[in-house]
Protein backbone atom coordinates (compact mmCIF):
# COMPACT_ATOMS: atom_id res chain seq x y z
CA UNK A 1 0.00 0.00 0.00
CA UNK A 2 1.13 3.70 -0.85
CA UNK A 3 1.26 4.95 2.83
CA UNK A 4 2.20 8.84 1.64
CA UNK A 5 -0.58 8.60 -0.99
CA UNK A 6 -3.44 7.41 1.33
CA UNK A 7 -2.59 9.53 4.16
CA UNK A 8 -2.67 12.72 1.41
CA UNK A 9 -5.85 11.49 -0.20
CA UNK A 10 -7.57 11.34 3.38
CA UNK A 11 -6.08 14.72 4.01
CA UNK A 12 -7.69 15.95 0.62
CA UNK A 13 -10.98 13.84 1.28
CA UNK A 14 -11.66 14.92 4.62
CA UNK A 15 -11.44 18.76 3.50
CA UNK A 16 -13.90 17.72 0.35
CA UNK A 17 -14.87 21.10 -1.41
CA UNK A 18 -12.74 23.53 0.92
CA UNK A 19 -9.27 22.57 -0.80
CA UNK A 20 -7.44 23.80 -3.61
CA UNK A 21 -4.07 22.84 -5.66
CA UNK A 22 -0.89 25.44 -5.45
CA UNK A 23 1.25 24.40 -8.10
CA UNK A 24 4.76 25.87 -9.81
CA UNK A 25 7.23 24.67 -12.27
CA UNK A 26 7.91 21.41 -10.77
CA UNK A 27 4.33 20.49 -12.23
CA UNK A 28 5.29 20.96 -16.01
CA UNK A 29 8.90 19.84 -16.33
CA UNK A 30 7.90 16.46 -17.14
CA UNK A 31 5.94 18.45 -20.01
CA UNK A 32 9.93 19.39 -21.30
CA UNK A 33 9.54 22.73 -19.83
CA UNK A 34 12.51 23.92 -17.65
CA UNK A 35 11.92 24.50 -14.11
CA UNK A 36 13.46 28.23 -12.99
CA UNK A 37 15.95 27.23 -10.06
CA UNK A 38 16.90 23.59 -10.74
CA UNK A 39 20.43 22.42 -11.72
CA UNK A 40 19.35 22.19 -15.10
CA UNK A 41 16.51 25.79 -14.47
CA UNK A 42 16.30 28.10 -17.13
CA UNK A 43 18.21 30.86 -14.78
CA UNK A 44 21.00 28.99 -15.63
CA UNK A 45 20.81 29.95 -19.30
CA UNK A 46 18.93 33.45 -19.38
CA UNK A 47 19.88 36.23 -16.51
CA UNK A 48 16.45 36.70 -14.49
CA UNK A 49 17.12 40.39 -14.88
CA UNK A 50 16.22 39.79 -18.57
CA UNK A 51 12.50 39.56 -17.35
CA UNK A 52 12.40 42.40 -15.17
CA UNK A 53 10.19 45.40 -16.10
CA UNK A 54 13.36 47.62 -16.07
CA UNK A 55 14.90 45.74 -18.60
CA UNK A 56 11.84 45.34 -20.70
CA UNK A 57 11.61 49.13 -20.97
CA UNK A 58 15.51 49.65 -21.81
CA UNK A 59 15.34 46.83 -23.98
CA UNK A 60 11.72 45.88 -25.21
CA UNK A 61 13.30 44.32 -28.74
CA UNK A 62 15.72 42.60 -27.26
CA UNK A 63 13.35 41.12 -24.35
CA UNK A 64 10.38 39.84 -26.57
CA UNK A 65 13.32 38.04 -28.53
CA UNK A 66 14.21 36.16 -25.65
CA UNK A 67 10.89 35.43 -24.43
CA UNK A 68 9.78 34.24 -27.89
CA UNK A 69 12.12 31.33 -27.34
CA UNK A 70 10.77 30.74 -24.24
CA UNK A 71 7.63 30.62 -25.56
CA UNK A 72 8.60 28.28 -28.57
CA UNK A 73 8.81 25.99 -25.39
CA UNK A 74 6.03 26.12 -23.93
CA UNK A 75 3.67 26.27 -27.55
CA UNK A 76 4.98 22.84 -27.93
CA UNK A 77 4.09 21.24 -24.65
CA UNK A 78 1.37 19.07 -23.59
CA UNK A 79 -0.35 18.44 -20.02
CA UNK A 80 1.36 15.95 -18.05
CA UNK A 81 0.18 13.15 -15.94
CA UNK A 82 0.27 15.59 -13.20
CA UNK A 83 -1.62 17.98 -15.00
CA UNK A 84 -4.25 14.98 -15.84
CA UNK A 85 -4.39 14.36 -12.11
CA UNK A 86 -5.03 17.64 -10.69
CA UNK A 87 -7.93 17.75 -13.26
CA UNK A 88 -9.23 14.48 -12.21
CA UNK A 89 -9.08 15.79 -8.38
CA UNK A 90 -11.34 18.33 -9.27
CA UNK A 91 -13.96 16.55 -11.28
CA UNK A 92 -14.29 14.45 -8.08
CA UNK A 93 -15.25 17.29 -6.16
CA UNK A 94 -12.11 16.95 -3.77
CA UNK A 95 -9.96 20.20 -4.71
CA UNK A 96 -12.18 23.12 -6.74
CA UNK A 97 -9.06 25.00 -8.38
CA UNK A 98 -5.36 25.39 -9.30
CA UNK A 99 -3.68 28.48 -8.08
CA UNK A 100 -0.63 28.30 -10.69
CA UNK A 101 2.61 30.68 -10.69
CA UNK A 102 2.84 28.99 -14.06
CA UNK A 103 2.07 30.49 -17.02
CA UNK A 104 1.99 27.59 -19.78
CA UNK A 105 -1.62 27.05 -19.80
CA UNK A 106 -1.43 23.10 -18.91
CA UNK A 107 -3.69 23.42 -16.07
CA UNK A 108 -6.11 24.94 -18.29
CA UNK A 109 -5.71 22.50 -21.20
CA UNK A 110 -6.14 19.54 -18.82
CA UNK A 111 -9.75 20.86 -17.70
CA UNK A 112 -8.71 22.28 -14.81
CA UNK A 113 -10.38 25.39 -12.88
CA UNK A 114 -6.89 28.10 -12.72
CA UNK A 115 -6.40 30.98 -11.08
CA UNK A 116 -2.89 32.67 -12.71
CA UNK A 117 -1.17 34.20 -10.66
CA UNK A 118 1.33 35.61 -12.53
CA UNK A 119 -0.07 35.69 -15.82
CA UNK A 120 -0.55 33.84 -18.77
CA UNK A 121 2.15 33.10 -21.86
CA UNK A 122 -0.62 32.95 -24.44
CA UNK A 123 -1.29 36.66 -24.81
CA UNK A 124 0.42 40.41 -25.22
CA UNK A 125 -0.74 42.92 -23.42
CA UNK A 126 -0.79 47.13 -23.99
CA UNK A 127 0.96 48.81 -21.24
CA UNK A 128 -1.15 52.18 -22.22
CA UNK A 129 -4.54 51.52 -22.43
CA UNK A 130 -4.57 47.54 -21.45
CA UNK A 131 -5.79 45.89 -24.55
CA UNK A 132 -4.63 42.10 -24.79
CA UNK A 133 -4.02 40.06 -27.95
CA UNK A 134 -2.87 36.76 -28.89
CA UNK A 135 0.96 36.64 -28.30
CA UNK A 136 1.44 35.18 -32.02
CA UNK A 137 0.64 38.65 -33.37
CA UNK A 138 3.37 40.31 -31.43
CA UNK A 139 5.36 37.60 -32.26
CA UNK A 140 4.77 38.00 -35.96
CA UNK A 141 6.11 41.55 -35.83
CA UNK A 142 9.49 40.69 -33.46
CA UNK A 143 10.50 37.90 -36.44
CA UNK A 144 10.09 41.11 -38.59
CA UNK A 145 12.66 42.92 -36.39
CA UNK A 146 9.92 45.75 -34.78
CA UNK A 147 8.98 46.01 -31.44
CA UNK A 148 4.90 45.22 -31.08
CA UNK A 149 2.93 48.24 -30.42
CA UNK A 150 -0.44 48.17 -29.79
CA UNK A 151 -3.06 48.51 -32.91
CA UNK A 152 -5.81 50.41 -30.74
CA UNK A 153 -3.35 53.08 -29.27
CA UNK A 154 -0.01 52.29 -30.22
CA UNK A 155 1.45 52.07 -26.64
CA UNK A 156 3.86 48.86 -26.03
CA UNK A 157 2.77 45.59 -26.01
CA UNK A 158 4.53 43.43 -23.42
CA UNK A 159 3.78 39.50 -22.86
CA UNK A 160 1.55 39.20 -20.71
CA UNK A 161 3.36 37.17 -17.84
CA UNK A 162 3.82 39.20 -14.51
CA UNK A 163 7.58 39.89 -14.89
CA UNK A 164 10.19 40.67 -12.06
CA UNK A 165 9.04 43.96 -10.78
CA UNK A 166 5.83 43.83 -11.32
CA UNK A 167 2.40 43.53 -9.32
CA UNK A 168 0.56 40.18 -9.64
CA UNK A 169 -3.30 40.36 -11.26
CA UNK A 170 -5.39 41.85 -8.72
CA UNK A 171 -8.20 39.97 -9.71
CA UNK A 172 -6.35 36.82 -9.54
CA UNK A 173 -4.22 37.63 -5.99
CA UNK A 174 -7.61 38.14 -4.62
CA UNK A 175 -8.91 35.13 -6.14
CA UNK A 176 -6.45 33.37 -4.35
CA UNK A 177 -6.93 34.86 -1.52
CA UNK A 178 -10.09 33.75 -1.28
CA UNK A 179 -9.88 30.49 -1.47
CA UNK A 180 -7.39 30.25 1.32
CA UNK A 181 -9.18 31.81 3.72
CA UNK A 182 -11.88 28.73 3.74
CA UNK A 183 -9.78 26.01 2.56
CA UNK A 184 -9.61 23.09 5.20
CA UNK A 185 -6.41 22.06 2.85
CA UNK A 186 -3.95 22.98 0.08
CA UNK A 187 -2.09 20.46 -1.95
CA UNK A 188 1.06 22.37 -2.78
CA UNK A 189 2.53 20.91 -5.70
CA UNK A 190 5.77 21.38 -7.50
CA UNK A 191 6.81 24.73 -6.08
CA UNK A 192 9.44 26.26 -3.59
CA UNK A 193 7.37 28.45 -2.03
CA UNK A 194 10.30 31.34 -1.78
CA UNK A 195 8.41 33.16 -4.79
CA UNK A 196 6.69 36.09 -2.93
CA UNK A 197 4.06 37.52 -2.80
CA UNK A 198 2.30 34.19 -4.36
CA UNK A 199 3.78 32.22 -1.83
CA UNK A 200 1.78 34.14 0.89
CA UNK A 201 -0.88 31.89 -0.64
CA UNK A 202 -0.48 28.71 1.02
CA UNK A 203 1.47 30.55 4.14
CA UNK A 204 -1.90 32.57 4.80
CA UNK A 205 -4.19 28.81 4.46
CA UNK A 206 -1.73 27.36 7.16
CA UNK A 207 -2.37 30.27 9.26
CA UNK A 208 -5.81 30.21 9.14
CA UNK A 209 -5.59 26.08 9.97
CA UNK A 210 -5.73 24.55 6.79
CA UNK A 211 -3.87 21.09 6.33
CA UNK A 212 -1.04 21.04 3.77
CA UNK A 213 0.17 18.01 1.23
CA UNK A 214 3.28 19.17 -0.09
CA UNK A 215 4.88 17.40 -3.42
CA UNK A 216 8.06 18.05 -4.13
CA UNK A 217 11.89 17.35 -4.78
CA UNK A 218 13.49 19.92 -2.73
CA UNK A 219 12.68 21.19 1.28
CA UNK A 220 10.02 23.97 1.07
CA UNK A 221 9.88 27.02 3.93
CA UNK A 222 6.30 25.10 4.67
CA UNK A 223 7.44 21.77 4.99
CA UNK A 224 7.13 21.57 9.02
CA UNK A 225 3.59 22.67 8.85
CA UNK A 226 2.55 19.75 6.38
CA UNK A 227 1.08 16.49 7.46
CA UNK A 228 2.47 14.68 4.60
CA UNK A 229 5.79 15.67 2.70
CA UNK A 230 6.38 13.71 -0.58
CA UNK A 231 9.76 14.20 -2.16
CA UNK A 232 8.84 12.85 -5.60
CA UNK A 233 7.90 14.11 -8.95
CA UNK A 234 4.47 15.42 -9.13
CA UNK A 235 3.38 13.46 -12.63
CA UNK A 236 4.82 10.25 -10.59
CA UNK A 237 3.02 11.09 -7.42
CA UNK A 238 -0.19 12.38 -8.36
CA UNK A 239 -1.51 9.64 -10.33
CA UNK A 240 -1.42 7.47 -7.16
CA UNK A 241 -2.57 9.87 -5.19
CA UNK A 242 -5.72 9.64 -7.88
CA UNK A 243 -6.24 6.55 -7.57
CA UNK A 244 -5.90 6.36 -3.41
CA UNK A 245 -8.93 8.86 -3.73
CA UNK A 246 -11.13 6.95 -5.66
CA UNK A 247 -10.26 4.03 -3.75
CA UNK A 248 -11.49 5.53 -0.43
CA UNK A 249 -14.05 7.73 -1.96
CA UNK A 250 -15.73 4.20 -3.15
CA UNK A 251 -15.63 2.70 -0.20
CA UNK A 252 -12.97 -0.18 -0.69
CA UNK A 253 -10.54 -0.35 1.92
CA UNK A 254 -8.19 -3.48 1.15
Amino acid sequence: MDDAARRAAEVLIAARGRAFAFTGAGVSTESGIPDFRGPSGLWKRIPPEVFSIEYFFEYPGEAWRLYSELYAVLRSARPNPAHHALARLEKLGVIEAVVTQNIDGLHQAAGSRVVELHGTAGRAVCLSCGARYPVEEALRVIRRGDVPRCPRCGGLLKPDAVFFGEPLPEEALAEAFRLASRARAVLVVGTSLQVYPAALVPEEAARRGARLVIVNLEPTPLDWRAEVVVRESAARFLPRLVEEVERLLSGKDD
